[in-house]
């Protein structure tokens, strides 16, 4: 069969690449035309454009590049009509993404599959219009989405989630070397807090000076951050200077690997903290004060913030949000974390809890499994 990817981001473009090796697995006629990255490219196939071209973020980035985006939808409706798939397989990025739902299924009448669903439960809700109408099979890698969708009529699939299939992976291929990991970035033999301050520039300006402020409070400790990929060391450099903190570049996994706490900005990255088993606190710092956080608060549909919590429906790690993540704040976490035995442990059995919902391993060949099975019942 002919398969027709769209993914917009890094995380989109890993993720594709794992769906595509399962799709070729179970359909050795597989052919695939995408946009995507360099891990879809190293699966084969036509890469038609690169992920780098199409990543604007934010309403000021969208509104400078309009051009450039429309252009790169219009190229990309023509190499569908072009190609003919038999499918059109969306990886998240949805303000991209449901346009090409709502163009292919208005005008090609093609089977229109979406792996990883945006993220509708936090945010523009309203886009459940459009997956109801465009979208013919969701397959979703959060276990609270379900329900969700259910309250709106739309029944979806959920496939287990590719995070824990990554962690798996990588532990199972690194055996543990801390002191290998030591050696090799020229760290000290005190114990280790991972920072990961987030992946975009404004993220890292925002948390990073909290975190690192927060870390003079711990002299027996060395803090790392995990450098973010397009981000380069000498704007990390302009945060580092006066500190002690080293910086590594593409071993995230390892890191929290040997990590003993982490301070993390919100995102997947909560997530890969916990499948570790790192004690963390999550921080996203935003400036406007109380009154800022109270507006946004109200318009947010999760009570929670962070997957970990979301996964768990309860509190199981901190969330500093808003005016609420400080020094001050940061400090206090990461001493309960790293002194507070109880409320350490409290933590890690809300980790196992989240490994319990989440399912076993084996994501991507679910997906690939459900979307070929969609494909025959539709034969």
């Amino acid at each position: 069969m002919n398969y027709f990817l769209i993914a917009g981001e890094a995380s989109g473009d890993l993720h594709a690449a794992h769906l595509m090796r399962e799709l070729k697995l179970q359909d050795p006629e597989a052919d695939f035309r995408y946009f995507g990255g360099d891990l879809m490219q190293k699966e084969g196939g036509q890469l038609l454009k690169h992920y780098r071209e199409l990543a604007f973020m934010g309403f000021v980035p969208v509104l400078m590049n309009l051009k450039t985006i429309l252009r790169n939808m219009q190229f990309c409706k023509k190499e569908i009509i072009k190609y003919r798939p038999d499918v059109v397989i969306l990886i998240d990025y949805p303000g991209f993404n449901l346009k090409m739902a709502k163009f292919v299924k208005s005008n090609l009448n093609i089977p229109v599959h979406y792996y990883i669903s945006p993220k509708l439960w936090a945010w523009k809700e309203y886009r459940i219009k459009s997956i109801k109408k465009y979208v013919d099979l969701m397959l979703s890698i959060l276990p609270f989405e379900v329900p969700f969708y259910a309250k709106h009529n739309y029944e979806i699939k959920y496939i287990g989630n590719p995070t824990r299939d990554e962690i798996a992976r990588f532990q199972a291929e690194n055996p543990r070397n801390q002191s290998e990991f030591r050696k090799r970035n020229v760290l000290t033999d005190k114990p280790i807090v991972a920072l990961l301050a987030g992946s975009r520039k404004q993220e890292i300006r925002k948390n990073l000076p909290l975190m690192l402020n927060a870390s003079l409070a711990f002299p027996d400790y060395q803090f790392i951050v995990a450098g973010a990929p397009g981000i380069s060391a000498d704007e990390y450099k302009n945060y580092l200077t006066g500190f002690s903190t080293k910086i590594v570049y593409g071993e995230t996994f390892t890191l929290l690997n040997h990590a003993d706490a982490a301070l993390v900005t919100s995102g997947t990255a909560t997530l890969e903290t916990a499948l570790f088993n790192v004690p963390q606190a999550v921080c996203y710092y935003a400036s406007g004060g109380k009154i800022l956080y109270f507006i946004i608060e109200s318009l947010l549909k999760v009570s929670y913030v962070s997957l970990v919590n979301l996964i768990a429906n309860r509190l199981v790690v901190k969330e500093l949000l808003g005016y609420k993540a400080s020094v001050e704040s940061l400090e206090r976490e990461l001493n309960e974390i790293l002194n507070n035995s109880a409320y350490k442990q409290k933590m890690l059995e809300g980790y196992e809890e989240v490994r319990m919902t989440l399912g076993a391993t084996g994501a991507p060949r679910h997906a690939a499994m459900a979307i070929l099975d969609a494909l025959k019942k539709k034969d």
